[in-house]
């Protein structure tokens, strides 16, 4: 494995749009930075209101060239039907050893309570990355490739109950992000459908923008204490 065949991050989404809506403003920062992202979608997105799996197909490509990312797998694992499985979780940990990223983001993979409950795809495909990241570090999985570690996962698509603790300021891409997002024609600029979605998410991006003191924001979820080492950098965007 070359440095040229590693990526820094890979972002996780169960449908065709996931990974644009909650990880997107992220993608293009880390892109400009010159750090190296892939996205793996786990089904096709059937049973959206809007669309066909072959327009879903040609609008995650088009999106992923907005992004600056690479696809790195896309699965048919049925959409409102996805499950956890040992086969599903080694398939993505196949790529995950491939691309040895450091970073791994997923959606959150436990349901929200209330009206606005998570949608169960992306709980399980939250479940399949966390169990995907387990195995391709493991020595003795039945995969190809050495084990990789990779340093941390962190979770999107929070329930309502759980507030990130972390926030990624992408006020400076958003239009980029926006121009993303709309390339998902059948799913946000379709006239068939009564909510203006991109108005929806320019809204979550401003809250999640207002609790971190910046414009627009990406909120993320971490198990686990991020570690720092100077205390100080906590404070940097407060000084501009």
């Amino acid at each position: 494995m070359t440095d040229e065949n590693r990526y820094d991050l890979i972002s996780i989404g169960a449908h065709p749009d996931d990974v644009e809506v909650g990880t997107g403003g992220v993608l293009i920062d880390l892109k400009k930075r010159g750090y190296k992202c892939g996205i793996v979608i786990l089904t096709r997105g059937e049973m959206g209101t809007g669309g066909t799996p072959e327009i879903r197909a040609r609008e995650i490509e088009e999106a992923a060239g907005i992004l600056g990312a690479d696809i790195l797998g896309t699965f048919d694992w049925g959409d409102t039907r996805l499950e956890d499985s040992y086969d599903k979780r080694l398939e993505v940990a196949r790529i995950i050893r491939a691309a040895r990223p450091r970073i791994v983001l997923a959606p959150y993979p436990h349901v929200g309570h209330g009206r606005r409950q998570s949608h169960p795809d992306h709980v399980a495909s939250g479940i399949i990355s966390i169990n995907a990241v387990n195995l391709a570090a493991l020595g003795k999985a039945d995969l190809p490739g050495d084990p990789h570690l990779v340093t941390r996962i962190f979770n999107y698509f929070l329930p309502p109950q759980v507030h990130p603790n972390f926030v990624v300021d992408i006020t400076p891409h958003f239009e980029q992000w926006i121009e993303a997002l709309s390339a998902h024609r059948s799913q946000f600029l379709n006239p068939e459908k009564s909510k203006d979605y991109i108005e929806h998410l320019t809204t979550m991006a401003r809250s999640f923008g207002m609790q971190a003191r910046c414009k627009y924001g990406q909120g993320f979820h971490a198990v686990e204490p991020i570690l720092v080492g100077d205390i100080m950098t906590l404070a940097e965007h407060d000084l501009h």
